[in-house]
């Protein structure tokens, strides 16, 4: 128990040695986390995050650096400190709006902003967090993610009507067959027709579409229903 405890004090060392496992684990990290999001197809994949987390552990190395060399006694966290703020700059370029009103990446903007602080983590030789945090957001990546999924994928319908009244008469009829709120949102008419009035329909994914679809279809007044 001594040498372990030995070792883990000796891994708190700023030399030659624990410089190189720090990068190592950074890369190593980083790898991971940005493996697991490259096969879902996200925009930052592998080498986007071994990057990400390899500056913060460099950014950490060299505030400890400048402290050790050259005795400085200043706050060693104010630079790894714009890395916290800094990589949201790079996440805002990957979160989307799609013409369905829709966001998209915020999860991946999240993991590249933890991802930079496993990073600082290495980098300062706090080994148990970094491990575990990487552990951590890779079962998010993997299973929360599926069953994410599996529990929020929504249905969205463009209805048309002719009447505005008859709005509320298709939430009604959805709300009826799925059991849960919908929301809608009211959108110029998309065949440009004179009175008619388009909306979309938004709801968590409980039933049978064609079904839902087949159901709005026998309601008087609705000119067509798109699937969005």
């Amino acid at each position: 128990m001594d040498q372990v405890q030995a070792v883990f004090h000796n891994l708190r060392d700023f030399n030659t040695y624990t410089i190189l496992l720090r990068i190592f684990l950074a890369v190593v990290a980083g790898g991971v986390i940005g493996k697991e999001r490259g096969r879902q197809g996200r925009a930052a994949g592998f080498r986007t995050h071994i990057l990400i987390c390899l500056g913060g552990a460099l950014t950490a190395l060299c505030s400890l650096f400048v402290s050790t060399a050259f005795g400085l006694s200043g706050d060693i966290f104010r630079i790894p400190a714009s890395v916290v703020s800094g990589i949201g700059f790079l996440g805002a370029g990957i979160i989307l709006v799609r013409n369905n009103n829709t966001i998209a990446g915020l999860t991946t903007a999240a993991g590249m902003w933890v991802t930079s602080i496993i990073g600082l983590a290495f980098g300062y030789g706090f080994y148990i967090g970094g491990l575990l945090t990487t552990v951590i957001c890779v079962v998010n990546a993997t299973l929360l993610t599926r069953l994410e999924h599996k529990r929020l994928q929504m249905i969205r319908y463009y209805v048309e009507v002719n009447e505005i009244e008859k709005i509320q008469i298709v939430l009604d009829q959805i709300e009826a067959m799925l059991k849960e709120d919908v929301f809608v949102e009211t959108i110029p008419a998309k065949s440009g027709i004179v009175g008619n009035v388009g909306f979309i329909v938004s709801a968590l994914n409980r039933g049978n579409q064609e079904e839902i679809k087949k159901a709005l279809n026998q309601i008087d007044g609705i000119s067509f229903i798109v699937p969005e």
